[in-house]
């Protein structure tokens, strides 16, 4: 590895230690949709390819209020599909930033349907997606370290490190035997 790149990956790990932390609700982004014919498909529900769709863009602008810079989504790391959303249904999506790392962040999305005489709302996906900060080049940057508060946003971030290295193991990009996070899981006390 050369100096640059050496240098480069000390800056990277770095920043973050001198950055101001931000909460979790200083990332929460919400958008209200109703569900369109267009948006629906033989059975009068709501195609899957929508609805990721728009979880895409709320994670995308709860992570770019995270760290305030360019992100471009880096991988879909969970989506369950646990109900039908009905045509003519209300679907607010709410995002959170759950984890940052050096570069990147995990964020939560849970799709809410809210039946429009009612008014009754229930959670019916959810959904982690993962952003790199990037500059005008498309390298990474470092973002802003998250510091959890409630007690569902601790839970996320403590399950984002394992969720992180279950996926870089999935890629090729780390060695089982290095996932301290997942093996800490499997070892007894």
């Amino acid at each position: 590895m050369s100096i640059f790149a050496e240098d480069f990956k000390i800056q990277i790990l770095l920043i973050p230690l001198i950055m101001k932390g931000k909460s979790p609700k200083e990332s929460l982004t919400i958008q209200t949709q109703v569900v369109l014919p267009n948006d629906t498909n033989t059975l009068g529900n709501l195609f899957g390819g929508q609805l990721l769709q728009w979880m895409d863009i709320v994670a995308s602008i709860s992570a770019h209020r995270h760290c305030r810079r360019v992100v471009v989504t880096a991988s879909v790391n969970n989506v369950s599909f646990n109900m039908p959303i009905n045509h003519a249904s209300l679907v607010t999506l709410e995002a959170k930033v759950s984890r940052a790392f050096s570069t990147s962040m995990e964020v939560f999305i849970d799709v809410w349907v809210e039946d429009p005489v009612s008014g009754e709302k229930i959670k019916a996906n959810e959904a982690i997606y993962s952003f790199v900060a990037v500059d005008q080049n498309g390298s990474p940057l470092p973002v802003p370290p998250l510091i959890p508060e409630t007690e569902e946003e601790k839970i996320r971030y403590e399950g984002a490190l394992r969720r992180k290295q279950l996926s870089l193991i999935l890629a090729g990009k780390m060695k089982p035997s290095e996932a301290t996070e997942l093996k800490a899981l499997f070892m007894e006390a």
